[in-house]
């Protein structure tokens, strides 16, 4: 009898334990299920740090020798012109002259007037960004003697980079995680809750944009992160 009893208590503080346990461990998942996504934004503005400027000119005739001529002599000019404004010799890339036969168009409707249209392409690319924008103005310059450098080819744009985002990188995701975790905050706050620590953060992508068609050498960087926490009680 006395055995009886004592098996008994034993078996009843056991199961009183694995109540406590099982009741702590479904606390534990309910709480563990309890949890805020918050994204927070982080978006600032960089001037360009590198441009790539094309100088496009065309030469049109019937005689290839003389096309080649003029197009070399203009070449020299302008890299002659561009070194007298500051820029290195390296950073001005000639490019191998294009050359269309209109002749051996097969849809032309009329004989175009002249064979040979062969367009000639100087790039520069440079660091600098303001020396090379205080350039694009003084282009006219080279009316005088010549040259007429066209624009409005979609494949000849100028072409303005921020190449310095890993520098930002470290700054702007500071800034988001602690744009997100004020936003979860706000949200415990609001539903009688405590922020509790992290369950799962994604960094997110960063963007690189012109901040506007007007300013295509101001760069607009971007970064959303996406953070969630868990609420406590």
């Amino acid at each position: 009898m006395k055995h009886s009893i004592i098996e008994a208590t034993i078996l009843a503080v056991g199961f009183i334990i694995l109540g406590f346990l099982l009741k702590a461990s479904v606390d534990n998942l309910s709480k563990r299920d309890r949890y805020v996504s918050v994204k927070g934004l982080s978006e600032m503005e960089f001037p360009a740090d590198k441009v790539t400027c094309p100088l496009v000119f065309k030469e049109i005739g019937d005689d290839l020798l003389t096309i080649h001529t003029n197009i070399n002599t203009k070449n020299a000019t302008i890299v002659t012109f561009l070194k007298s404004k500051g820029i290195d010799e390296k950073d001005i890339t000639i490019a191998a002259p294009e050359i269309i036969d209109l002749q051996a168009e097969r849809y032309g409707v009329e004989r175009p007037p002249y064979r040979y249209n062969v367009t000639s392409v100087i790039t520069i690319t440079s660091s600098d960004v303001p020396k090379i924008k205080a350039l694009i103005t003084q282009q006219s310059e080279l009316l005088k003697k010549g040259i007429a450098i066209i624009s409005g080819d979609y494949r000849y744009q100028i072409n303005y980079e921020f190449t310095k985002l890993n520098n930002v990188k470290p700054q702007m995701i500071e800034e988001a995680t602690k744009n997100a975790r004020a936003a979860a905050e706000k949200f415990a706050l609001d539903s009688d809750s405590k922020l509790g620590k992290i369950k799962k953060a994604n960094q997110g992508q960063f963007s690189i944009t012109d901040r506007d068609s007007n300013t295509p050498d101001i760069k607009r960087v971007r970064v959303v992160t996406t953070v969630d926490y868990y609420l406590e009680d």
